[in-house]
């Protein structure tokens, strides 16, 4: 008896240390639970490119949509152990347990952080005949006609309804939610005049407020950004606020320690590229670097405890 359990003992102890000298051993597969060309399938496939390149195994990206994010989420959560198969997260990916009745996971405790690849700002946009200039006269036409005002976005738990809804919130604002299927049919409807606001991407925002499509107010991330430096922040108008997506790589909880170790080495050193970095800002991403397993994971707590007391606060139910 002590033989076997001393076998298998030595058994665990070699082959740890043959894991984190042999991983990879096969394709790895970036799970995105978005569809293909949107921001964060796009910075998931600079970062499949960039990483293939390092490691001596092919990176690849698979979108796996429906049900909001909760099939690719799903596939990852109830996916294989063997440090291959890794989750593209945002921070819808905290809210599920608001938005979704009985919901088959848990997305803080059922995962492990690798690394962060950043942060992405948005920005709030408004129709341009709309008589505003700034954010502080579109606070003040808002609360002029309480409930009169409607604003748009991907849906429940997106990361432009939480902006939205930190707004609203911290301005004392009464504005109505209008969920669309995607941000970008909610971005024609406020350019047509339908609805009065957006919060969108930085990446999809820019080029809307350089062309003039549409009026940019403020950037819902603690500074100003590079691409519009004449817009100030949210938070110069109301302290304290703070708002942004941002994109994660996590793991299914068990995934070998060592494989996640390996994982996030190879992503902060494709990071620490200067072109790597530049391709990112020009998606509006602000890159972290030198990011651990255990950052992410404090980080994904603080997140889901932050965005889901906003959305119980703001009466949001399960589906």
């Amino acid at each position: 008896m002590r033989r076997r359990t001393l076998f298998a003992a030595t058994s665990v102890l070699v082959a740890r240390p043959a894991l984190a000298q042999t991983w990879p051993t096969q394709p790895i597969r970036l799970v995105v639970p978005y569809a293909a060309g949107g921001p964060t399938d796009v910075a998931a496939r600079l970062l499949a490119e960039a990483l293939s390149s390092s490691l001596s195994q092919r990176v690849v990206v698979e979108n796996r949509t429906g049900a909001g994010t909760l099939v690719g989420t799903g596939a990852v959560a109830n996916g294989p152990r063997d440090g291959h198969t890794f989750l593209v997260g945002t921070v819808a990916h905290v809210v599920n347990p608001v938005l979704v009745a009985n919901l088959a996971f848990d997305p803080v405790a059922d995962f492990r952080g690798v690394a962060l690849m950043g942060t992405v700002p948005q920005v709030v946009l408004v129709n341009r005949d709309l008589p505003v200039r700034n954010l502080p006269e579109l606070l003040a036409l808002f609360r002029g006609r309480p409930g009169g005002f409607a604003y748009g976005s991907a849906g429940n738990g997106s990361a432009q309804h939480l902006a939205a809804e930190l707004l609203k919130r911290q301005a004392a604002l009464d504005v109505v939610h209008v969920p669309y299927r995607g941000a970008a049919p909610a971005v024609a409807d406020m350019l047509a005049g339908q609805i009065a606001m957006v919060v969108d991407s930085a990446a999809t925002a820019i080029p809307m407020a350089r062309s003039g499509q549409a009026r940019a107010l403020a950037v819902t991330g603690p500074t100003r950004l590079l691409q519009l430096p004449e817009v100030p922040t949210v938070a110069e108008t109301l302290p304290g606020y703070e708002a942004y997506t941002w994109n994660a790589l996590l793991a299914r909880a068990g995934t070998p320690p060592e494989a996640i170790a390996r994982m996030n080495g190879a992503m902060n050193a494709v990071i620490a590229r200067s072109e790597f970095r530049a391709r990112l800002e020009e998606l509006g991403v602000t890159v972290v670097p030198d990011s651990t397993p255990a950052s992410v994971d404090a980080f994904l707590r603080t997140e889901a405890d932050k965005w889901q007391r906003l959305l119980r606060d703001a009466g949001v139910k399960a589906n």
